[in-house]
């Protein structure tokens, strides 16, 4: 397998698991389960940094993902 395959099929599994974790944190804030999605927000920060770090995504997109979902979750609790 050529090199470019490779790391393809790598870079798209890696951005589908940030896809899903989004998902799973923006369903988390959907059902008002605050403190779990706090939990899920780590995790995502983690991922998004994990892939930036690697070159799977821009460093700046995943700053700003990061940013937004932060602000999510931050309007959701005093919303309280």
């Amino acid at each position: 397998m050529r090199n470019s395959a490779r790391r393809k099929s790598h870079n798209r599994a890696v951005i589908r698991r940030l896809k899903t974790l989004e998902a799973g944190y923006r369903a988390l804030l959907q059902a008002g389960k605050k403190e779990e999605a706090a939990a899920a927000l780590r995790n995502v920060e983690s991922a998004f940094d994990k892939a930036a770090k690697v070159g799977v995504v821009h460093a700046a997109k995943a700053s700003r993902k990061k940013s937004r979902l932060a602000t999510v979750l931050a309007k959701a609790q005093s919303a309280k």
